[in-house]
């Protein structure tokens, strides 16, 4: 019974050792005779990316500047002349046309002027009425001898003085109806009023700085806005070539407000800050441009035909300036240097080193290099691509 339990106590061994020497020269076998097993033979894996196709067409050349809301027109209305005001007859915030009334100033004292110089002038012309008369009279009897010559000069110098007189009468005549009109004040041009500084039964004179009112011209109305003093040319060309136009966009630059023309270049360069001002003129029809908001000025030089543009994130910047990601025919993607133009909305100006239809990646060059192979993945899948932020964020403990 106990040599049975031997054998098998042995056999058990046995095979045990079959199996460790089986496996030892598989190994053995697999690592002398097969250097490369086990190890992979696959392709690296593609790269996802997003892309887009280079574009052409026609696209305007725009300057940038930041302006403020000026009116054409603007006048604080003061009386010219002292007295009680009567009545107001605007309303704060009215739109008022040119020679509407504003305010009426007791004139009492002004006609009372006005008659005065109406008595005087009817009072000198009856005077020069008569001197006319005898010198009429005088000058038949000069020429037969009845009358000396003194007398004939005397009476010449009375009807000389009183023509005199009597235009001295109309001069003070026409001031006091002027002085009688500045009782009734009108609107200058067309605006709209502001707040009102004085209330009726007050006593007005020219001497007050504030004023009955602001009176505010809103359309049309001005942007003084301005720009480097280097595009002084090229907006001198635009203006030359009838192609300045201008567009006003609120203070976040993203809501049009109106679109204009340009009305001058100032003549003088500031030469603290290298920039000169430049005044545009808006029609304002909906009011949304108003007097001294700050609003952004994109101003139109020129249309530049057939040109090359891209999104703004397929530009990189390298050691030897701008390069892009051009993805070949093979997927593989090659650096290639461009020369920038203008950016905006988005989309860069290439001026050289692009053709069109030809594709560009627009993120994920990151993990790009010469020959890389890449996978175009569509937009709503742009989560798959790697940026630089994303590298790094998944490399954080």
């Amino acid at each position: 019974m106990l040599s049975k339990h031997f054998k098998m106590a042995g056999a058990v061994v046995l095979i045990a050792g079959a199996v460790g020497a089986g496996g030892y020269f598989w190994r053995g076998h697999a690592t002398t005779g097969h250097p490369s097993a086990g190890l992979s033979n696959t392709a690296p894996a593609a790269v996802p990316v997003t892309a887009a196709s280079v574009t052409q067409g026609d696209v305007p050349i725009v300057l940038e500047g930041l302006g403020a809301v000026s009116p054409l027109n603007t006048a604080t209305i003061r009386t010219q002349v002292q007295g009680t005001l009567e009545s107001v007859e605007f309303v704060e915030g009215q739109e008022v046309k040119r020679g509407q009334v504003l305010a009426r100033i007791d004139p009492r004292v002004y006609e009372a002027q006005v008659d005065q110089a109406e008595a005087a002038l009817a009072r000198d012309q009856a005077i020069l009425k008569n001197s006319k008369t005898d010198l009429a009279r005088t000058q038949p009897l000069a020429n037969r001898g009845f009358a000396t010559q003194q007398l004939l000069d005397t009476q010449n110098s009375q009807v000389a003085q009183g023509q005199g007189t009597v235009e001295l009468d109309q001069a003070a005549l026409e001031a006091a109806k002027t002085q009688l009109s500045f009782t009734t004040v009108t609107a200058p041009f067309d605006g709209v009023t502001g707040i009102r500084r004085i209330d009726p039964g007050n006593i007005v004179q020219p001497s007050e700085t504030n004023g009955l009112v602001v009176l505010t011209q809103l359309q049309p109305i001005a942007v003084i806005f301005s720009l480097p003093s280097t595009e002084i040319p090229n907006v001198q060309k635009a203006i030359a070539a009838g192609e300045a136009s201008v567009d006003a966009y609120d203070a976040s630059n993203r809501r049009k407000l109106d679109h204009g023309g340009l009305m001058l270049v100032d003549n003088q360069v500031d030469s603290s800050t290298g920039t000169v001002r430049l005044k545009a003129s808006f029609p304002n029809p909906e009011r949304t441009l108003w007097p001294g908001a700050f609003v952004n000025i994109h101003l139109t030089i020129a249309v530049r035909k057939n040109a090359i543009t891209v999104p703004l994130t397929a530009v990189q910047q390298g050691p030897n300036g701008a390069f892009v990601y051009v993805v070949g025919p093979d997927h593989k993607v090659a650096a290639r240097q461009v020369v920038e133009g203008q950016s905006r909305a988005g989309k860069v100006l290439i001026e050289q080193g692009l053709s069109p239809n030809e594709t560009v990646v627009t993120a994920g060059q990151y993990r790009l290099s010469e020959g890389t192979l890449v996978q175009v993945v569509p937009d709503n899948q742009s989560s798959l691509v790697q940026n630089a932020t994303t590298a790094s964020a998944g490399m954080l403990p």
